[in-house]
């Protein structure tokens, strides 16, 4: 009997209430459409194609974030993460931070799972903020912006994005520090 017994105990209880909540979820959005098709069956049927063409678009995203996920789990470890973007990575980890909000697309809602995974392992919160407001840089939309509002303020509001994302980041650490969490 190891020492860890009670976490691992802890862990396996807690993975089968989320997925006790999950499929709880379930049953109440299957419920909702059941009852939306008993009353208005026209709207309903809408409904219910709207959200299959949206899981249709997300589907490829969500793939690739959870590809990306298994890549992370698979080749970046705990060391790696605590040297390159942990609580002593200074400013090569706000680089990091940067440059990956800069260069990751889809929605942002498909990262989390992933950031969340990174700051079990010891990614700083600070790098966490700063990935996700760095994300409004958008590599692929910069020549349509140049084309409609120039390059020069084009530049500028991307340098602008850059360092608060920076600041922001700093000081969301520090304002989750000072409450405790």
């Amino acid at each position: 009997m190891s020492m860890n017994q009670p976490d691992e105990i802890r862990q396996l209880t807690g993975k089968k209430k989320s997925l006790a909540g999950i499929f709880l979820f379930l049953l109440v959005v299957f419920g909702f459409y059941l009852l939306a098709f008993l009353l208005v069956p026209g709207r309903a049927i809408v409904a219910l194609q709207f959200g299959l063409k949206m899981l249709d678009k997300l589907l490829p995203v969500l793939g690739f974030v959870f590809f990306l996920m298994f890549l992370t789990n698979l080749f970046i470890k705990p060391s790696w993460v605590k040297k390159h973007v942990g609580h002593d990575s200074g400013l090569k980890g706000l680089l990091i931070a940067v440059v990956g909000g800069i260069l990751s697309m889809g929605p942002v809602y498909a990262w989390y799972g992933m950031l969340k995974e990174l700051q079990g392992q010891g990614m700083r919160s600070a790098l966490i903020a700063t990935f996700l407001y760095s994300r409004s840089v958008k590599i692929a939309l910069l020549p349509l912006m140049i084309h409609y509002f120039g390059l020069t303020y084009s530049l500028v509001l991307c340098f602008y994005l850059i360092i608060f994302s920076i600041f922001n980041g700093l000081l969301t650490e520090r304002l989750a520090n000072s409450s405790g969490n």
